[in-house]
């Protein structure tokens, strides 16, 4: 199965990649997206950047960004302490 996967404009991604990205237990995950402990923001490229979408993750200030194309292939992961973007 893949890691992250596209159905329309919404994406899927393994908890394992969010956990290991935020520094949390794999099975932590669904409880703390569920309680807004972690939150998302979803961000479509345009221009040059069309058929690319970031997949950002906050935790308690810590960030990860996942860049992926159109099928949900991942192209780049970046991960910082707020105020670093």
């Amino acid at each position: 199965m893949p890691e992250i996967t596209r159905n329309g404009d919404d994406f899927t991604v393994d908890a394992k990649i969010i956990a290991e990205g935020l520094d949390l237990p794999e099975h932590a995950i669904a409880r703390a997206m569920a309680s807004g402990a972690i939150t998302t923001r979803f961000e479509r490229g345009e221009g040059a950047d069309a058929g690319r979408f970031r997949l950002n993750f906050f935790h308690r200030g810590k960030t990860l960004r996942l860049t992926v194309d159109a099928e949900g292939n991942l192209l780049s992961r970046a991960r910082f302490e707020r105020g670093q973007a």
